[in-house]
């Protein structure tokens, strides 16, 4: 779904269809060289017959009161500091709750996708457009479903809330296709592959009951690199061979492009909420899933459309 862009070879590491993962948890014992109370967390996990490793370590919360037995459930807190010392290193760990977390930067890594609020919130428009027009949209599914329907027409009249996105890397890995790249999809309307078969999905929200209000899409990508911070190569591009997202690169599609949008045709005027998730199966593995999802409050007149208070939440 992003435009056709220019091309540069890198090998990826394509993840297979079985995913194997053993996890192993213990806790540092005194007398060894480790601090009371530090928790270990190694996941292994197979793939085309290589084994890979994720060290997670942290601490151990224990509640005050009469301590419970080995049974009971622990809160892990991923690379909390540790009394008595401090980490090796100028990065700092993060707290990341309800995610994994892998502090050692000279691994392998993870990847950690975070969409762009303030991207969203300035330049969130309302376009009218023929049906006629919106052909290859049509075929990649990202109208209403009246727009389907036997009695439309080339000239029926369809209401699209279009918005920018940008989603930057900022993990330690590339973020590579699910899909081996022999089963990437050629769309010739936009002449481009997709390796992704839902890379975002948007909805918009009732913004009092939370419920959707217009059919939301998913959104397959064709990813590259787009821009890069200072300091980072731009290493993928939307070609049939080469396409992911490198650690500090951004992945931008403006708002003029085909199927950036949510069809609210049938949507009255009124306050909403506009979310836009990335990744949103986590079916590729991430370093942190609690900002891979952007909500913005929409106040839509019928004519035009306002975007305010866009930010990262949870869900």
């Amino acid at each position: 779904m992003a435009l056709a862009r220019g091309s540069r070879q890198l090998g990826a590491l394509v993840w297979g269809a079985c995913l194997c993962v053993l996890v192993h948890g213990q806790q540092a014992q005194p007398g060894q060289g480790s601090d009371p109370g530090r928790w270990r967390q190694l996941i292994q996990w197979e793939n085309n017959g290589q084994v890979y490793s994720l060290l997670n370590s942290g601490s151990e919360y224990l509640p005050p009161g009469p301590q419970r037995s080995e049974s009971s459930s622990r809160v892990l807190l991923a690379d909390a500091p540790q009394p008595g010392g401090e980490r090796n290193g100028a990065q700092q760990g993060r707290l990341s709750v309800g995610s994994v977390y892998r502090p050692n930067q000279n691994g392998r890594g993870l990847p950690d996708l975070v969409p762009d609020p303030n991207y969203v919130q300035a330049s969130t428009y309302v376009q009218r457009a023929h049906l006629y027009s919106l052909r290859c949209a049509a075929e990649e599914k990202c109208l209403a479903s009246t727009a389907y329907t036997p009695e439309a027409t080339d000239y029926d009249v369809r209401v699209l809330l279009r918005f920018p996105q940008r989603v930057k890397n900022q993990g330690t890995a590339d973020f590579l296709p699910n899909r081996p790249r022999h089963t990437w999809e050629w769309h010739s309307c936009h002449q481009h592959y997709h390796s992704m078969d839902e890379f975002s999905h948007y909805d918009l929200l009732d913004a009092a009951t939370g419920k959707k209000v217009a059919e939301g899409h998913k959104a397959s990508f064709c990813l590259e690199d787009s821009t890069c911070d200072f300091g980072n190569l731009k290493r993928y591009a939307c070609t049939s061979h080469t396409q992911g997202l490198s650690p500090g690169c951004y992945d931008t599609y403006n708002a003029d492009i085909d199927c950036q949008w949510i069809d609210i045709t049938d949507v009255q005027p009124g306050n909403y909420i506009l979310k836009v998730h990335v990744n949103p199966k986590y079916i590729v593995l991430e370093s942190d899933f609690t900002n891979n999802v952007v909500r913005c409050n929409i106040h839509y007149t019928g004519r035009y459309v306002s975007a305010t208070n866009c930010k990262i939440v949870q869900s």
